[in-house]
């Protein structure tokens, strides 16, 4: 039974809907225009300097959908009304789509996207740093094969290079960039078949300290994945899913540790006072594994514990700048996707504001003159929200309507499949008598799956600093680390570098030239 308050409530919602004072003039519209328009002309003058530096965010599962709803619940946790504010990413002045499918799927996965945006070649699904010549699953199918990253030709360039994430450190978004493996899944040797281990094919945890031995920051979870079987974790020792997972009984913290010079400072963390408490200054190396598994969401984080994306991204940053020659760093908010898999809406956004708080960050810590930045996403879900929801309604809440047909109401967030599916009485569920604010609170899903799937739309693509403009139409997803590589004089494609150091004024340093764009030549 609906109560009639709520019937009244959704009734006159519209009616009654919050506008500004400011924005009834229609001044107010003209005024902002043309200040958006005067910083579009600004733009005619391009950054075309070389990029020392090159951040890349990469928000797992960041659909424009869940890009537009992070920008809402961003203003209404600060008691606005939410659509007016301003993501960091949305000031970003250049922006573009890419195209997400994998070599063989419409819908992508995160391995075969992340193969693309990192290594520069479009990949299957479920494989990491290796081409579409190998097929998922079939080790024999890895040798000659493999591709490298943009990660890998930063550190070849002499540059210090990063990795921070918040989910395990060899999941699909990190592994691309070290590792080459027929299957995202090979965690450690205990996932992997005896097959695959016969033929010689090594898990991503293992190529993490093997395949570049000198990666300066990596910062994220999976700490079981280091040691070996049923070796008790430090933070949760009663927990038999937290112990370690290596069959090889090696112990890869031990080993990281063991290939640093001994001039050099490294540091081992795995808890957010130990991060907090050093000095970047004196760090070199540094690993910190916050979690057995993925790390918390941000809604649930231990704030002893477990650092924020934000804090991360800071620590890495300051460690990373003391590069003359610049660095490259990867920063995943990877639960982003996670959050949609279970259909936890709230979750998801919360850890897509989070991320762009840390975007906000780096920002505050360079400067767009020689820092290249790029925000994107490797895929979308099917996360929608409508309704025809009035201004400042709250993100997570009704629609101002009940459905014309079950004459239930409804939450304006809703998905296309997933566990959020529910039949009660032989009816949808009545969505008033639950909590749908909760923090796990599972949207209501069209098709009933355990798991909610990935979409298939092209992904936006946020970018600012030097030759941010190459980002700029409809993309190929595996062309973003070339573009990357290019603005920053890495890899194969760096013929253009040496004529313009060559011709540089020394006050302004080393300039790209923007109208003679050689050939994309392969970088792997």
């Amino acid at each position: 039974m609906i109560s009639p308050f709520l019937v009244l409530a959704i009734g006159t919602c519209l009616t009654n809907s919050f506008v500004p004072e400011k924005e009834k003039d229609p001044n107010y519209w003209r005024q902002q225009a043309q200040e958006t328009l005067k910083n579009a002309l600004k733009l005619q003058k391009l950054n075309t300097n070389v990029a020392k530096n090159v951040i890349m965010f990469l928000g797992d599962g960041m659909g424009v959908s869940t890009v537009t709803a992070a920008r809402i619940l961003k203003g209404q946790l600060h008691h606005n009304t939410g659509e007016e504010t301003r993501l960091e990413m949305d000031k970003f002045p250049f922006v573009a789509l890419s195209k997400t499918y994998n070599t063989n799927a419409q819908v992508p996965d995160s391995a075969g996207t992340a193969t693309a945006y990192l290594c520069g070649v479009k990949a299957n699904e479920g494989t990491v740093g290796v081409s579409a010549a190998t097929e998922r699953t079939r080790c024999n199918t890895t040798q000659g094969n493999e591709v490298t990253s943009i990660l890998r030709w930063a550190k070849d360039a002499g540059k210090s290079v990063g990795i921070v994430t918040t989910t395990r450190v060899n999941h699909a978004t990190p592994s691309a960039a070290y590792a080459h493996s027929a299957d995202r899944d090979w965690y450690s040797d205990n996932e992997m078949p005896p097959e695959a281990l016969s033929q010689g094919c090594k898990d991503i945890a293992y190529q993490l300290m093997h395949n570049i031995r000198d990666i300066d920051v990596i910062m994220g979870g999976g700490r079981k994945y280091m040691y070996p079987k049923n070796r008790t974790d430090v933070e949760y020792e009663l927990d038999e899913k937290a112990r370690g997972t290596r069959l090889d009984g090696l112990d890869l913290i031990s080993i990281w540790k063991s290939f640093k010079p001994r001039h050099k400072h490294s540091h081992y963390v795995w808890n957010r006072t130990e991060l907090l408490a050093l000095d970047p200054s004196t760090v070199d190396y540094l690993l910190g594994l916050f979690e057995p598994g993925d790390m918390q969401y941000e809604l649930n984080r231990n704030n002893l514990t477990d650092p924020s994306l934000s804090e991360m991204v800071e620590v890495a940053l300051r460690i990373l700048t003391k590069n003359p020659k610049g660095f490259f760093l990867l920063v995943e908010g990877g639960r982003i996707d996670h959050g949609h898999h279970e259909g936890k809406a709230k979750q998801a956004l919360h850890e897509a504001v989070e991320m762009d708080q840390a975007i906000g960050r780096a920002g505050a810590m360079t400067s767009q003159k020689d820092t290249l930045t790029v925000v994107t996403a490797d895929h979308s879900h099917v996360f929608t929200f409508g309704g025809y929801t009035p201004r400042g309604n709250s993100i997570f809440g009704l629609a101002p309507m009940l459905s014309d047909t079950d004459k239930k109401p409804f939450t304006a967030i809703l998905y296309g499949n997933g566990p959020g599916y529910k039949v009660v009485d032989g009816e949808r569920e009545n969505v008033s008598m639950v909590d749908y604010a909760h923090n796990n609170y599972q949207a209501q899903s069209a098709v009933p799956l355990r798991h909610e799937t990935h979409g298939g739309e092209d992904v936006a693509v946020f970018a600012k600093g030097p030759m941010a403009h190459l980002l700029h139409g409809v993309h190929e997803q595996n062309y973003i680390p070339h573009v990357m590589a290019y603005a920053s004089c890495i890899g194969a494609n760096v013929d253009h570098c040496a004529s313009a150091r060559s011709t540089s004024s020394p006050a302004l340093g080393p300039r790209l030239l923007p109208l003679v764009l050689l050939p994309l030549s392969t970088l792997f």
